[in-house]
C-alpha cells in the first residue's frame, strides 16, 4: 500500500488514524501482534525494527531469542472492527547481529525463498494460488478437557437438531443434515454476514469470486477468492481468516476452520487452485494435452502426487485433519488426478478453458495449516516433479475420470491413499523431505522442530480417553 514512512503518516493524518498495529506469524500459523501510537512510527522502525522475544513463537531455539520485527509497508491496510482508528501491517522477522539478518525459519521468509527458487530454475516466475475457504459458523461452543471430564457442545440455531426446540422462539427453517449447499434465506441465516465479510475483504484489495452456504447444514459456509501470487496469497489467507473470525465474533457468532467439528457432517477443506506463469504467459496450458494441460503441468501434478503423503505433514497438520479425510464425503482420500472429479486429490476444473485460467487444484489441504509453509511445500513438490519429469500417468496416478468409489474393490486397493492420521503424515514427512531442502528453501531444523511439535500434539490427543470408548467398552 505504501513505499515510504512519509506516505504512511500522510495517509493516517488524512484518515485520522492514531495507532499502528504489527502482525507476525508464529510457527503454528497464528497471528501475534503489537501496537504503537502513530507518533512512534518512524524511519528507525524500518531500519532497526521492533524488538520482541522470539522464544514464544515456537521456532527452534537460537543463540539469542531477542529478535526484531521489520514491517512491510506494502501490506498496510486499515484494521477492521476497532474502536481507535488503526493501520495494520505485517512483515518479517530478523535476528539481531552486527546487522539484522532475515530469520531463516520465519514462514514468510521461506515463502519468498520458494518463489526465488522457482525463478532460478527458469520454469516460471509466478505461481498464482487461489484457496477456497470453507468454515463453520456456530452460535455456541463449549469444550472441556480435564482428568475426570472431557467433551464439547456445539449449537447452531439453523441446525436440524433444533427443529423441536420449545425453550426459545423457534421460527423453523432448519437445514437438514448435509443439505446446505447453496441454500437460500431464510434458512441461510448468515447471508448478510458473508456479504459484510466480502466488502471488508474487497476494501482491502482481496478480490472475492463469490460466497455461499456449503453442504454442512449447521452453518458451513464458503468464501472463494481470486488467485494471486503465492506469498501475497499467504498474507491474504491470514487476513481472510482474521476478518471472518472477528466479524463473526462482533455479531455474537463464532467461526471455526477446524476440518471436522461435527461428526457425520461435511468437513471443511481449503482446496488450493494453482497455475504457473512466466513473463505473464501461462505455463500450464496446452490445447492438445490431457484436459488442456501442458507436459510441464503434468510433471507438476506428478510431483504433488508423488509427495502427497509428506505434504500432508504441512497441509493437514492437525489430528482433526484426518477426521475429514475419510471415504464417503467430498474430501479426497485417493492419491490420483482427474478432470472434474472431486474424489481425487488433484482435480482439474472442467470449466477452466482459457489459457490463463487453465489450472488444477489440490483438494486435500485444510485451513489448520500455516499457509506460508503449506503453499511453499506445494510449490516445492511441484517443482521437484518438473525437475525429475515425474509423469503421473506412467506412475499409475490416473487420470481417473470416474467416481473412484464406483471402482471395483480390487481396483480401488491399487490406488494409494493419503495418510489416515497425523502420525502417518509425519512419518511420511520424516522419510520424504529432501525436495523441501532444495535451494535452501526449508531449513532442516524447522522441519525437525515441526515434526517434534506435531508429534506432541498427536500424543496428547491419543492419550485422552474418548467419550465413544465409554460407550463401547465401559461395561466390558
Amino acid at each position: 500500500m505504501f513505499k515510504e514512512v512519509e506516505d504512511v503518516h500522510l495517509y493516517c493524518k488524512k484518515h485520522d488514524i492514531k495507532m499502528i498495529d504489527f502482525k507476525m506469524i508464529d510457527l503454528d500459523g497464528r497471528w501475534r501482534h503489537l501496537t504503537m501510537p502513530l507518533t512512534r512510527f518512524s524511519e528507525d522502525t524500518l531500519k532497526n525494527g521492533i524488538g520482541f522475544d522470539g522464544s514464544n513463537y515456537g521456532y527452534a531455539p537460537i543463540e539469542k531469542s531477542d529478535m526484531v520485527f521489520i514491517p512491510d509497508l506494502t501490506t498496510a491496510m486499515p484494521e477492521p472492527l476497532v474502536e481507535v482508528a488503526t493501520l495494520s501491517m505485517i512483515g518479517d522477522v530478523f535476528v539481531i547481529g552486527s546487522s539484522p539478518r532475515l530469520f531463516e525459519q520465519y514462514p514468510r521468509a521461506i515463502a519468498a525463498k520458494a518463489e526465488d527458487y522457482m525463478t532460478s530454475l527458469g520454469v516460471a516466475d509466478t505461481m498464482k494460488t487461489g484457496p477456497e475457504f470453507e468454515f463453520y459458523l456456530f452460535d455456541h461452543i463449549a469444550y472441556n478437557v480435564s482428568p475426570h471430564q472431557s467433551g464439547y457442545e456445539i449449537d447452531a440455531h439453523q441446525a436440524q437438531w433444533n427443529t423441536g426446540d420449545n425453550i426459545k422462539p423457534n421460527l423453523g427453517y432448519k437445514i437438514p443434515l448435509k443439505s446446505g449447499y447453496h441454500i437460500t434465506p431464510p434458512m441461510d441465516v448468515s447471508y448478510n454476514l458473508r456479504s459484510q465479510i466480502t466488502l471488508l475483504l474487497e476494501e482491502r484489495g482481496i478480490a472475492v469470486k463469490y460466497h455461499h452456504h456449503e453442504v454442512g447444514g449447521p452453518g458451513q459456509l464458503e468464501i472463494e477468492v481470486e488467485a494471486g501470487p503465492m506469498r501475497k496469497m499467504a498474507d491474504a489467507t491470514m487476513l481472510i481468516k482474521y476478518i471472518i473470525k472477528n466479524l463473526a465474533y462482533s455479531q455474537g457468532k463464532t467461526a471455526t476452520f477446524m476440518p471436522k467439528p461435527l461428526f457425520g457432517e461435511a468437513g471443511s477443506g481449503m482446496h488450493v487452485h494453482m497455475h504457473l506463469f512466466k513473463n505473464g504467459e501461462p505455463v500450464f496450458y496446452d490445447p492438445n494435452g490431457y484436459s488442456g494441460l501442458s507436459q510441464t503441468a503434468h510433471y507438476f501434478i506428478g510431483g504433488l502426487l508423488e509427495h502427497a503423503p509428506a505434504l500432508c505433514g504441512f497441509t493437514n497438520p492437525s489430528t482433526n485433519s484426518y477426521k475429514r479425510l475419510i471415504p464417503g464425503y467430498e474430501a479426497p482420500v485417493s492419491i490420483c488426478y482427474a478432470t472434474a472429479n472431486r474424489s481425487a486429490v488433484i482435480r482439474i476444473p472442467d470449466y477452466a478453458k482459457t489459457p490463463s485460467d487453465k489450472r488444477f487444484e489440490i483438494r486435500s489441504p485444510d485451513a489448520t495449516c500455516n499457509p506460508y509453509l503449506a503453499f511453499s511445500a506445494i510449490l516445492m513438490a511441484g517443482l521437484d516433479g518438473i525437475k525429475r519429469k515425474t509423469d503421473p500417468e506412467k506412475l499409475g496416478y490416473g487420470p481417473f475420470d470416474l467416481n473412484l468409489y464406483d471402482l471395483p474393490i480390487d481396483e480401488q486397493k491399487k490406488i494409494k491413499a493419503l495418510p489416515r492420521n497425523l502420525d502417518q503424515a509425519l512419518d511420511a514427512l520424516e522419510d520424504d523431505h529432501q525436495f523441501l531442502l532444495e535451494g535452501d528453501v526449508f531449513p532442516r531444523r524447522l522441519i525437525e522442530v515441526w515434526i517434534e511439535r506435531k508429534r506432541r500434539e498427536g500424543k496428547k490427543v491419543n492419550e485422552i480417553p474418548h467419550p465413544s470408548e465409554f460407550e463401547l467398552y465401559y461395561d466390558l
